[in-house]
């Protein structure tokens, strides 16, 4: 038994079956109506992509977040006295030249 998927019937479409069913559907919808139908089709498709594009970022945000949240805080090293000391020398030298 072989099974058949209802996307394998679209893949088989070539010029004259696509010629048949343009023609199908320029008679049962009518010439006036198919300008309105392929707008609303390009609408369609471009909510579509917007709304997968708001949920990618969303996701993406979401991500960056959670990565951050579960980073360890991060320690500000301080000064060892020595280098304390001889950056106050530094200075120290540096205003007794000028």
């Amino acid at each position: 038994m072989l099974y058949h998927s209802p996307l394998a019937l679209i893949g088989g479409l070539q010029g004259p079956e696509l010629i048949f069913l343009l023609i199908v559907i320029l008679v049962f919808f009518g010439a006036k109506k198919l300008p309105e139908l392929a707008k609303g089709l390009g609408q369609g498709i471009k909510e579509f992509k917007r709304a997968t594009k708001d949920v990618q970022q969303d996701l993406h945000q979401a991500m960056e977040e959670d990565v951050a949240s579960s980073m360890p805080p991060r320690k500000v090293p301080e000064a060892s006295p020595v280098e304390a000391e001889s950056s106050k020398a530094q200075e120290k030298s540096s205003q007794v030249e000028g």
